[in-house]
């Protein structure tokens, strides 16, 4: 009697199909939506994050990486702009070596180099000690110091040739009042190359000087506590504390301030020329002659790549030693 109705009951169940299945609760519908909404926030992110950072690398390869690559591959080039280039191998590198002045202008820069480390490198540094220790008016120092930065160089480089003037200059008038003999300073073989490191000590000074003193400003105050109880005097303070907690901010400046001044331009451009007798003549003033008075642009380039890998092997030791001391 029973299975009529199981039966019925069957036929029914496979007429009208598999029952359904339960549905999930709508809290799990809800976290699976805002997983799937995260997700795309996340990938939309991440999409305008390489954007940019595409923008960035873009423009840096064509301003920065692009000549480099270009400007080594010219140094192998007898290039004119004005008839196509010819390949040339190493001839330019050899024409180079053979040129009396190529030497003369790597004496020079190193020379250049040197004295702005003696003057350049102490000067910043000494003032921002001094302005470190004041307490009134510090501000307007500051910006006294960092204004010389703010003028265009070649105004920079005029107002010193005013100064240099060897009839109404400033400088030989000072002479004058204290009874010295007036000099030749930019005429002089002796003091053409000093002259020039006192201007860019002078125009170049202010930004060094602001990171100093942003550096003596983090050393903490309980060292200079701690020495002043010792009984430590102004120069023991200096020596034993202010500069072991700036030596990494004096190692970078020096290595920044050795790849600036051995590419030393506008100074004896503007002021001397290369003169008195070839004097001041740098590695960049006998490249912009090679490039644009005797309109040979391989020459150029190839005094260029020897430059660049002469600042990049003495970047390399130089960190290298640093790091080895740290």
């Amino acid at each position: 009697m029973s299975a009529q109705p199981l039966s019925a009951a069957a036929e029914k169940t496979t007429e009208e199909g598999p029952p359904p299945s339960p549905r999930p609760p709508a809290g799990t519908r809800a976290e699976a939506g805002a997983g799937s909404s995260r997700l795309r926030r996340a990938v939309r992110e991440t999409l305008v994050a390489y954007l940019f950072l595409a923008a960035g690398v873009l423009c840096f390869a064509l301003f920065s990486w692009y000549p480099i690559v270009r400007g080594f591959l010219l140094g192998f080039q007898q290039v004119t702009f004005a008839e196509p280039a010819r390949w040339v191998g190493l001839d330019n590198f050899r024409r180079l070596f053979d040129d009396p002045l190529f030497l003369t202008a790597w004496q020079n820069t190193g020379y250049f180099t040197l004295l702005a480390l003696v003057l350049g490198f102490a000067a910043p540094f000494a003032t921002a000690v001094v302005l470190n220790e004041l307490r009134h008016g510090r501000p307007y120092l500051r910006m006294t110091v960092y204004l010389p930065v703010m003028l265009p160089p070649i105004v920079t480089m005029l107002l010193w040739r005013g100064f240099y003037d060897p009839g109404p200059g400033l400088f030989n008038n000072a002479l004058e009042v204290l009874q010295l003999p007036a000099q030749q300073w930019l005429e002089s073989e002796n003091l053409a190359m000093v002259s020039l490191v006192l201007v860019s000590t002078w125009a170049n000074m202010g930004t060094t000087t602001l990171i100093y003193l942003a550096a003596l400003g983090g050393i903490p105050g309980e060292l200079y506590e701690a020495a002043e109880l010792d009984g430590a005097s102004i120069r023991q303070r200096l020596w034993h504390v202010t500069i072991p907690q700036m030596r990494f901010i004096l190692m970078i400046t020096l290595l920044l301030q050795v790849i600036g001044t051995m590419q030393v331009f506008v100074e004896p451009f503007v002021l001397t020329g290369g003169g008195p007798d070839d004097a001041t003549v740098t590695v960049l003033l006998l490249l912009y002659r090679y490039a644009f008075v005797y309109n040979d642009f391989g020459l150029a380039s190839a005094m260029s790549t020897l430059l660049f890998a002469v600042l990049g092997l003495f970047s390399v030791v130089y960190l290298r030693l640093t790091r080895s001391k740290g």
